[in-house]
């Protein structure tokens, strides 16, 4: 049968180690959101320079007529 300072000591143990395993999940935690605000932001910018892409490949499909003459023409 174990003592009671066999038990107070794996108690310890016990609370010591719950304390380091919520310290690395939140760890875990802050690292997965700062990953997820870096997705949404590389999206964001990924939609931006697609939108930009198509506009400069309409401007260069468009045939030369399809400009409007200069102001002074």
């Amino acid at each position: 049968m174990t003592t009671e300072p066999d038990l107070l000591e794996r108690l310890d143990a016990l609370e010591s180690n719950t304390a380091h395993q919520d310290a690395t999940i939140q760890e875990l935690s802050d690292v997965a959101l700062k990953q997820w605000q870096t997705i949404e932001e590389m999206a964001r910018r990924i939609e931006r320079l697609e939108g930009q892409l198509r506009a400069v490949e309409d401007a260069i499909d468009s045939p030369p007529g399809a400009e409007p003459p200069p102001p002074h023409y």
